[in-house]
C-alpha cells in the first residue's frame, strides 16, 4: 500500500510539473502584450472561482476550517510573491533557463533544513549543493554581457519558493489540500485586487483571453496536484521528480518560441538537474528527522 501511495504521489508531481511548465510558457507569451499584474489578477480570479464553485458544495463549511490560519495567510503571501517574481522573470528570460534556476529550490531547501530543522547534511550533499550553484552561475554568467539585472529575480524567487515548499510539506500532513488551495487563492486574489485599479488594461482579442484562461487552468491544477502529492508521499521521495519541469520547459520554449538554449546554458541546466536529482536521491536513502509540530 505504501508503494502504491508513493507511486501515486510521483505521478501527481509529474502532472503538476507539466502544468507549471505550461503556466510559465503561457505566461511569457501573454505578458508580451498584457501587463504582469493584470495577468496575475486574471489567473487568481480563475483559481478562486473554480476552487470555490467546485469545492464549497462538496465540502461545505469544512472547506473553511483550518487549525493554522496564520500559516494559511503566510502561504498565500509567499505564493503571491513567487508568482510576481516568476512573471517578471519570464518577461525577460527564456523559459528553460528560468526554470532551471528555479529548480535550485530543492537544493536550497537542504540549507534551510540544516539551519531551521537542524538536520544533518553530509559532505556529499554539500558538494551537490555547490555543484548546482555552479550550474546556476554558468547560466547567468555574471561576468559577461549575457548577465542582466533581471537574472537576480529568479534567485530571489528560489529563496522564497524554498520557504513556500517547506511550509506546504508541513501543512499537507495536517490540513486539507482543498482548504489550503482555497485560502491560498483567496489571499493572493485579495491582495492583488488592492492595486488592480491603478494598473488595469482590458485584454484584447481571442489570443490574450485564451492565454489568460490557460494560465488560470494550469496554475490551479498544478498547485492542487502538488498539494495532493505531498499528502500521499514524503518530500524526499517526490523531490527527484520535480526536475521533470525542466524537460517540459525546454519542450514548451521550443514549441511556442522556437527557442533552444545555447551550449553554456544547456551545460548549466544539465548540472542543476543532475546535482539536484542526485541530492534528492541521497535524501531518499538517508533517514529524515520527523517534522516539528506547527504552532500558532
Amino acid at each position: 500500500m505504501k508503494k502504491t501511495t508513493t507511486l501515486a504521489g510521483i505521478l501527481l508531481v509529474l502532472a503538476a510539473q507539466a502544468c507549471f511548465a505550461t503556466l510559465d510558457t503561457t505566461t511569457k507569451y501573454v505578458t508580451l502584450s498584457v501587463p504582469v499584474l493584470v495577468a496575475m489578477w486574471c489567473r487568481y480570479l480563475f483559481q478562486v472561482v473554480t476552487t470555490t464553485a467546485i469545492m464549497l458544495p462538496l465540502r461545505g463549511r469544512a472547506l473553511l476550517h483550518t487549525s493554522h490560519p496564520r500559516y494559511q495567510a503566510l502561504r498565500g503571501v509567499l505564493l503571491l510573491a513567487c508568482s510576481l517574481l516568476a512573471m517578471l522573470s519570464l518577461t525577460y528570460m527564456p523559459v528553460a533557463e528560468f526554470t532551471a534556476i528555479v529548480m535550485m529550490s530543492p537544493l536550497f531547501i537542504t540549507l534551510l533544513a540544516s539551519t531551521r530543522l537542524h538536520e544533518k547534511v553530509s559532505p556529499a550533499r554539500w558538494a551537490l549543493i555547490g555543484g548546482g550553484f555552479v550550474g546556476t552561475l554558468i547560466i547567468i554568467r555574471p561576468d559577461s554581457h549575457h548577465f542582466g539585472w533581471y537574472m537576480v529575480l529568479p534567485l530571489v524567487l528560489v529563496c522564497i519558493n524554498a520557504w513556500y515548499q517547506m511550509l506546504t510539506s508541513h501543512m499537507a500532513q495536517r490540513e486539507s489540500a482543498a482548504t489550503m488551495h482555497f485560502y491560498t487563492g483567496w489571499i493572493g486574489f485579495f491582495l492583488i485586487s488592492l492595486v488592480l485599479p491603478w494598473v488595469w488594461v482590458t485584454p484584447q482579442g481571442t489570443a490574450q483571453w485564451s492565454g489568460l484562461l490557460l494560465m488560470g487552468m494550469a496554475s490551479s491544477a498544478g498547485h492542487f496536484l502538488l498539494i495532493t502529492a505531498y499528502a500521499k508521499a514524503s518530500p524526499s521521495a517526490l523531490t527527484p521528480f520535480l526536475y521533470g519541469q525542466i524537460g517540459f520547459a525546454l519542450l514548451g520554449g521550443w514549441v511556442v518560441f522556437s527557442y533552444v538554449p545555447d551550449g553554456w546554458s544547456l551545460i548549466g541546466i544539465t548540472m542543476i538537474a543532475a546535482f539536484g536529482a542526485a541530492g534528492a536521491w541521497l535524501s531518499v536513502r538517508e533517514s529524515r528527522a520527523p517534522l516539528p509540530p506547527l504552532s500558532d
